[in-house]
């Protein structure tokens, strides 16, 4: 009986060693097939430039060099200060795309390079409405040129970084990383071109990446160390913090070689005088003669024509003093800085079509597009 029971405790003990070496054979067989069904790698390669959790520096060496500090001057006092990088370089001459607004006004402009050589740049040309501008030096003082990469290829989380002078020239090449927050945000912001203010819509990509004044003209790029934008806008307020913006890098591109090759930004003209219907009815009293019509017809946005230049475009079309601009080529406007942004996208020589309401109906009147 004895004997028996011993047995039997043999027996289970055999089973359960058993059963152990056979878990651990079949648990070892699970990582020797599929080694990362446990967990993933921290380091992964991105494209030709190892990125991992202790940063990017990889990227950022590939477009540090090529960033330069833009300080401006005027009548020999100093004016503002941005940022700006070199682009490409052509028959000894280096060219730096920056912003507008960093250089308006300016009779002189002198970029720093990394190295702290400071050179006076020759302003090639700029653009108020992409805010976009160039400036060129002689090609022997770069040290670097950008890599430029492509905006549309990117995607919402992909790691980003700018590098600029954020607040002063103290803190110039600062290095700021994020991701991209969203693509084709549509941001509403107020350019001067001559004196005169002109609210604007700008196609950006967004990133929670700080940007801080001085940054503008900066580059935004990829993980890869590719220009992707160049950082232009930032919402600052005490509500909004984290959102800064970028000029996709192929409209900046875009612009810039019209400027470099002597030819001048040209957009299409309509040829009217504008008041949008927001104003009406946030100043009731002063416009009227506009507000009763517009509640009467329960119109709440758009863009009301108010006058016409001799022989414009929108007059010989068929536009008349009155109507209102409720879409451009089906897509809704709510302010004239909307209808220029729609009108811009179109090429001088296009056709257009405009929806407009004129009595309480809507009609569409095409438009053949005119330089200005």
């Amino acid at each position: 009986m004895v004997e028996k029971k011993q047995n039997k405790t043999l027996r289970s003990g055999l089973i359960l060693i058993g059963t152990f070496f056979l878990g651990m054979l079949v648990l070892y067989g699970i990582f020797y097939f599929f080694p990362n069904i446990i967990g993933e790698t921290v380091t992964r390669l991105e494209r030709d430039v190892t990125v991992t959790d202790e940063g990017i520096a990889d990227a950022v060496e590939k477009v540090y060099d090529s960033v330069v500090v833009v300080n401006t001057y005027v009548n020999q006092r100093a004016n503002s200060s941005g940022t700006g990088f070199v682009y490409k370089t052509e028959s000894g001459t280096a060219y730096i795309l920056t912003n507008t607004h960093v250089i308006e006004g300016a009779d002189t402009v002198y970029v720093t390079f990394t190295d702290e050589t400071v050179v006076e740049a020759e302003i090639v040309g700029s653009d108020t409405y992409s805010d976009i501008a160039v400036l060129s030096v002689d090609e022997d003082y770069i040290l670097a040129i950008a890599e430029i990469g492509s905006s549309e290829d990117t995607r919402l989380g992909d790691t980003v970084f700018a590098i600029g002078a954020p607040i002063a020239n103290d803190y110039a090449w600062s290095v700021t990383r994020g991701i991209i927050s969203g693509k084709n945000r549509l941001v509403e912001v107020d350019l001067t071109d001559n004196g005169t203010t002109t609210t604007m819509v700008v196609e950006t990509i967004q990133t929670d990446a700080a940007i801080n004044s001085g940054n503008s003209g900066g580059p935004l790029a990829n993980s890869n160390g590719e220009v992707i934008g160049i950082t232009s806008i930032k919402f600052a307020s005490s509500t909004i913090e984290g959102m800064g913006f970028a000029i996709p890098i192929e409209t900046a591109v875009a612009y810039a070689e019209q400027l470099i090759n002597g030819d001048s930004v040209e957009r299409p003209y309509l040829g009217i005088y504008m008041l949008d219907v927001s104003s009406v009815y946030q100043n009731p009293f002063y416009y009227q003669e506009y507000y009763r019509s517009l509640t009467d017809a329960n119109v709440t946005s758009g863009v009301i024509v108010t006058e016409f230049d001799t022989n414009s475009p929108a007059q010989t079309a068929g536009l008349e003093v009155g109507d209102i601009i409720i879409k451009v080529d089906g897509n809704d406007i709510s302010s004239s800085a909307y209808l220029r942004y729609y009108l811009y996208r179109h090429n001088i020589g296009e056709e257009i079509t405009l929806t407009v309401l004129r009595n309480g109906r809507e009609t569409n009147i095409e438009v053949m597009l005119v330089a200005n």
